[in-house]
């Protein structure tokens, strides 16, 4: 499984943020380790959320998050009638590119965070009902809601993966250790 390396530097605030940021990310690449497409396309709780389709769904998101920083619009652009497909993979995707892309993601959150000047560099909000109107966030509040986010979706990730084959999040974190110690 692919995992992007973050830049460790624990005692700058940057570096702590990101790492956060890769420990949440962590959680839900685990969720799918060793799954097929079809146990990762697989709604196995009262929710309609899959393993495939929380991965797309973060992935998408922190994009959509680090180019509205950047004051860039999104790449994928979402309305109601495609909403849902932010939640599912779709035909021609897989659990592998929806990683590789969210690797390069990933990347572009760190380049972008690491090149700017300052974490209190702000960005507005688009105008929408759930954000106040005229709203301006900080680059850290960025990396904060992101853990949040991403760690939200990784904690639906272990209910999931737990429903299709009883492996809990303690159990992958020693398969995915175990994996690397082998390569």
């Amino acid at each position: 499984m692919v995992t992007h390396v973050i830049e460790k530097n624990p005692s700058d605030e940057r570096g702590t943020l990101l790492a956060f940021v890769e420990a949440q990310r962590g959680g839900l690449r685990r969720a799918l380790l060793g799954l097929s497409e079809e146990q990762a396309a697989a709604t196995p709780s009262a929710s309609e959320l899959s393993l495939g389709g929380l991965l797309k769904h973060v992935a998408e998101t922190e994009h959509h998050w680090v180019r509205m920083a950047q004051q860039l619009p999104p790449e994928i652009q979402r309305d109601e009638s495609t909403w849902s497909d932010s939640f599912r993979l779709t035909e021609g995707e897989s659990v592998a590119g929806t990683l590789a892309y969210w690797d390069r993601v990933a990347e572009e959150t760190e380049r972008v965070i690491r090149s700017s000047d300052s974490l209190e560099q702000t960005f507005a909000l688009p105008d929408a009902p759930w954000y106040p109107p005229s709203s301006r966030v900080s680059l850290r509040w960025l990396l904060l809601h992101l853990v949040e986010e991403i760690g939200r979706h990784a904690g639906h990730a272990d209910v999931i993966r737990e429903s299709l084959d009883g492996k809990t999040a303690f159990e992958l974190v020693a398969e995915a250790q175990g994996a690397a110690g082998q390569g």
